[in-house]
């Protein structure tokens, strides 16, 4: 890419030349990727699936609403969602379990907002 990238900087907006950001995301890229080595392909559709139906819902998403969309076990997904958890990267439950936010959406109110192509709109952790 020989586009360069804007970056925010208080009030002002800053180009940043390809060259320097191509070479932090090289930089990264093992970091990131062994960060998310723990995922099985089981954690990628529960926290794909939470992340999906997040935007529709004011209510947090049940493990047992999960559980019957991807045909699981709830046990299953319970430990699927604790580990996601525990991992502090993708998502966070409520005290009951519930999933209320998969990043970078939530059902909480909060003062960020995503509006998506078709014009429905969701809060955004």
């Amino acid at each position: 890419m020989n586009d360069p990238i804007l970056s925010g900087l208080w009030r002002f907006m800053i180009k940043v030349r390809p060259a320097l950001w191509e070479k932090q995301i090289k930089k990264h890229r093992q970091r990131i990727l062994d960060e998310q080595g723990f995922m099985t392909p089981a954690h990628r559709r529960v926290h794909h699936y939470s992340v999906r139906t997040i935007p529709g819902r004011s209510t947090p998403l049940p493990a047992e609403e999960i559980a019957d969309a991807l045909d699981m076990e709830t046990t299953q997904v319970d430990d699927l969602l604790a580990d996601l958890e525990r991992h502090m990267t993708f998502l966070f439950r409520n005290k009951s379990g519930e999933v209320t936010w998969a990043y970078p959406m939530t059902t909480e109110k909060t003062p960020h907002r995503l509006t998506f192509d078709d014009g429905s709109t969701c809060f955004a952790a």
